[in-house]
């Protein structure tokens, strides 16, 4: 009779057992707390960046328009149907509407190209200007023309501009003095009427006015209307600029104006992040 030897191996008791799971447990609870601060760390940190960089790009955005604004048409008004102030004189801290009338930068600058010359060249001749006529040496209207219809989808052309005359001013209202034109030829532009002319020999050509207001928390941008100082946004067009937006001031003076603007940034279906940024355009 053959006689067969049982070797028993040692294994974990159930208190072992226990013990390891436990353990498990609670480095596995450790391990998943971390995780949710990494996670929440990392969904705070891009909402803020995601914030920070909307309202960066619509401040760049808001001074690239700003630095066509012509002096002394940059004012301010509490809402879409209030009346309209000049912006250094502005002192209630509710104003939600900043606006302002901007030169036709596009057709000034257009780079001549084959001999051409730019849409406007920015000089009156004095000599050869009436009160009935402006002379423009090194302008070419009819570009300025074209421009103006392409910008405004064919529904402004030069005849729905004005020239402001630099440091000539209206004496009963202050503002810059401007006169109603149009096109005469390629260096030369009649005025409205025939009254006498308050002129300089620099002038700026506008065919638009921008403004910006808040609306339901969100940022608009207005354009496409009279380019003059003050004037109803009622026919304006508009585009939106920036949502849930929780704060926009502004200030002016000196020659500067200083935006600010707050967002907010929604993280989760009852959390959100505030970014804010200022930026100051002379």
């Amino acid at each position: 009779m053959i006689k067969k030897r049982v070797r028993y191996k040692k294994a974990f008791s159930l208190i072992e057992l226990i013990f390891v799971i436990v353990v498990l447990g609670i480095v596995a609870s450790i391990g998943s707390q971390v995780i949710a601060k990494v996670y929440e760390s990392y969904v705070l940190q891009r909402g803020m960046y995601r914030a920070t960089m909307k309202t960066e790009l619509v401040l760049e955005q808001i001074g690239n328009r700003l630095r066509y604004a012509i002096p002394g048409t940059v004012g301010a008004r509490a809402d879409n149907t209030n009346s309209w102030e000049e912006i250094s004189t502005v002192t209630a801290p509710n104003d939600k509407v900043l606006q302002w009338v901007a030169y036709d930068g596009d057709s000034f600058e257009a780079i001549p190209q084959n001999g051409r010359t730019p849409g406007w060249s920015g000089f009156c001749d004095l000599n050869k200007s009436s009160k009935t006529k402006l002379s423009s040496p090194g302008s070419k209207f009819s570009l300025t023309n074209t421009i103006i219809k392409n910008l405004s989808d064919k529904t402004k052309d030069i005849n729905s501009s004005v020239v402001y005359f630099m440091d000539v001013y209206d004496g009963a209202t202050g503002l810059p003095q401007y006169y109603d034109v149009r096109w005469s030829d390629d260096t030369h532009l009649t005025f409205d009427n025939s009254n006498d002319k308050n002129a300089s020999e620099r002038y700026k050509l506008a065919w638009s006015s921008y403004a910006l207001s808040v609306e339901g928390g969100d940022l608009y941008l207005y354009y496409n209307f009279s380019p003059k100082p003050g004037a109803s946004l009622n026919n304006a067009k508009k585009s939106l600029l920036l949502k849930n937006v929780s704060n926009f001031r502004f200030k002016g003076g000196e020659g500067s104006i200083r935006v600010k603007i707050c967002l907010e940034e929604p993280i989760a279906a009852d959390a959100n992040v505030t970014a804010c940024k200022e930026k100051v355009i002379f």
